[in-house]
């Protein structure tokens, strides 16, 4: 094999528990309970072991990660050690003076998610009264503390009419960069697919809508946007690449490439509490069974972007055609992409399903 370049990021899932129970939450359908939390000494070892193994960044994920205690120790420990800290936050239990003390332990970026501009509409999804009006005052503060802020919202059926209306809530709380998602259909977002699917002319009039607006807000904001899978023509290279650039650990201490890689079923990862960072990374089978290319099917070990979208997600593969191993059918170049298509625009017709909710939440 050839030399592994180091990782570069670190997803920190510190914990599932959230107060919000949002229907597309990329957290596993089996979430990991609080008496599995690896405690603060572990998750600060995971720290120096992702410095040492050459990564630059760590995100502090969840769940809801102020949830943890902890979450100031661990964020003073990773900017101690020089990695860059993002918190990526639903911002519920932010409070300034909670924001203030992470600003103080060195927290560089905060990224708030926001489900609607339609206070009613957002609160439903998130399943959690008031919600959308915290995540404004939250990220108003993020900007009053001089922290860099990254606005994200996640986009379905049920609130793609509102994109400008998002664009604009993101340019008035002073964001510096906007990623307008797409639910991703695996976890919680594959078991409400059929209650988020966008409809085709809904897509069209969002694509139109977002390109005008990244044109227009040049030098003011930056917009990161991509198309749902169902509808693309070439799959997404998903996190730039199994095992390339990022990896997680969940609550628990597994570590993975993915956030949604234990949907493989025939895959078994290694545990933080067990091998060190660096180990794992280099050499663990399950990072290294879809790194680069060799491991690749046709058309895609032959194809001139096998090195661009790297065969695309492996979840969305074993989702769409039960395996893992096989090309993402996303890509109009492999069998079966019609067939997305049409289950696409089959999902996408259906009306009226109430949302399956994420289970237990939790607080600090």
């Amino acid at each position: 094999m050839s030399t592994i370049d180091p990782p570069f990021a670190l997803l920190a899932e510190l914990t599932h528990r959230c107060p919000l129970r949002c229907p597309y939450c990329s957290n596993p359908l089996e979430l990991v309970r609080r008496s599995q939390e690896l405690d603060t000494q572990t998750w600060q070892r995971v720290l120096d072991e992702t410095a040492h193994a050459g990564a630059l960044q760590v995100h502090f994920s969840g769940g809801e990660p102020t949830a943890r205690n902890d979450i100031e120790i661990l964020v003073a420990h990773a900017a101690k050690i020089g990695l860059y800290t993002n918190l990526i936050t639903s911002g519920i239990l932010a409070d300034d003076e909670l924001l203030a003390r992470l600003q103080l332990a060195g927290l560089d970026h905060v990224q708030v998610s926001i489900q609607d501009t339609n206070d009613i509409i957002g609160d439903r999804v998130a399943g959690y009264q008031g919600a959308q009006k915290i995540k404004r005052k939250v990220a108003q503060q993020v900007g009053q503390l001089g922290m860099a802020l990254t606005v994200n919202a996640v986009f379905h059926r049920q609130n793609m009419a509102r994109v400008s209306d998002v664009i604009d809530w993101a340019v008035d709380v002073n964001a510096q960069r906007l990623e307008i998602a797409n639910v991703q259909y695996y976890g919680w977002g594959l078991e409400n697919r059929r209650n988020l699917m966008p409809r085709l002319s809904q897509l069209e009039e969002m694509n139109r809508v977002v390109q005008d607006r990244i044109e227009a807000l040049k030098g003011i904001i930056v917009i990161d946007y991509v198309v749902p899978d169902y509808f693309a023509r070439r799959p997404k290279a998903c996190m730039n690449g199994w095992g390339r650039r990022f990896f997680n650990v969940m609550p628990n201490g597994v570590m993975i490439p993915c956030h949604a890689a234990q949907t493989i079923p025939d895959m078994e990862f290694e545990n933080v509490q067990d091998k060190s960072v660096g180990w794992i990374w280099q050499h663990s089978e399950a990072f290294n069974r879809f790194r680069g290319t060799a491991w690749m099917p046709e058309p895609c070990r032959s194809c001139d972007r096998r090195e661009i979208d790297w065969a695309g997600c492996r979840c969305q593969a074993l989702a769409l055609t039960g395996s893992a191993s096989n090309p993402d059918p996303v890509c109009d170049k492999v069998e079966g992409h019609a067939q997305i298509r049409e289950q696409a625009f089959s999902d996408s017709s259906l009306i009226g399903e109430k949302f399956v909710y994420r289970t237990f939440s939790g607080s600090r």
